[in-house]
């Protein structure tokens, strides 16, 4: 006669290896600067030439007022050159192609050539708040636009609308990964997938102010919340909080991941400041 094994007990051991997997994600602080930045928007980590680049708006968000630059740090956090590239609206994300550093630049692409930091401009029509700027592997540059929820395609010199739709009213974090678009909306949180036929799927929800996304592994995802939360969003779509500095008054803006080293980097926008965490799964 086969023995039966109580359902109570799996249940049970199915519910703390699971609690065990949950605690086993976390962050650890590794570092964080001084206070020399100006309202640091986002970081991207340029591995080939073993640099971050810090966004710095320097002003209002939404001022066309020429103050913004692009900070050079290095991989520790001690800052290369403060002002690399200067004479910037309001800076926000950034993607890399090449030799090619793009940002969002309010209603305009930033276009830094790496090796001399020379920078051009491309003007879209109709932009309000570029936000976050993601590629893909044949080089196409997207960016959000966070006031109409559009998201641009830039290529060849030419940009034109992707993507929008009467549900999403402030697109901002995107990510390019393995062929599909990912965003978050930044007044609800909602995460959202768009495929290569531009079908929508939403897989889950983190806090409100959604802003910054990057990959953490199959089908998992760290988001931001602008307001201080950063937050892990499992393949199943269920969100789990792991940092809040919302008591310290510190925001976590636009962050980015290097899997090499495990690090999250965390610009900190109001706080001036950029800090790593140590990111265990």
């Amino acid at each position: 006669m086969k023995k039966q094994i109580n359902p109570r007990i799996i249940f049970m051991l199915a519910a703390s290896l699971i609690a065990s997997a949950v605690s086993a994600q976390t962050l650890t602080l590794k570092w964080k600067t001084d206070t020399l930045f100006r309202v640091p928007e986002s970081v991207f980590v340029d591995s080939k030439n073993k640099v971050l680049y810090v966004a710095n708006i320097d002003g209002k968000s939404d001022a066309k007022d020429g103050q913004g630059f692009i900070s050079k740090v290095a991989p520790d956090g001690k800052v290369i050159t403060l002002q690399w590239v200067s004479g910037l609206n309001a800076p926000k994300g950034m993607g890399v192609v090449k030799n090619t550093l793009y940002v969002a630049d309010l209603d305009r692409i930033a276009i830094i050539d790496i090796p001399s930091g020379k920078v051009s401009f491309h003007e879209i029509p109709d932009a309000q708040f570029l936000n976050d700027v993601t590629t893909d592997d044949k080089g196409n540059v997207y960016v959000s636009d966070s006031r109409s929820g559009k998201i641009y395609k830039y290529a060849n010199n030419k940009s034109e609308v992707y993507y929008e739709n009467p549900e999403i009213k402030g697109t901002n974090g995107l990510l390019i990964e393995k062929g599909h678009l990912y965003f978050v909306d930044f007044p609800t949180g909602k995460f959202y997938k768009l495929d290569g036929s531009k079908k929508l799927t939403q897989i889950g929800t983190s806090g409100q102010g959604g802003d910054g996304i990057v990959p953490v592994g199959k089908d998992a995802f760290l988001i931001s919340s602008w307001y201080g939360e950063i937050y892990l969003l499992d393949a199943a779509g269920k969100a789990t909080k792991l940092l809040d500095t919302k008591d310290q008054k510190l925001n976590t803006a636009d962050i980015y991941y290097d899997a090499a080293s495990k690090t999250l980097y965390v610009p900190t926008f109001f706080g001036n400041s950029v800090a790593a965490y140590t990111f265990a799964m």
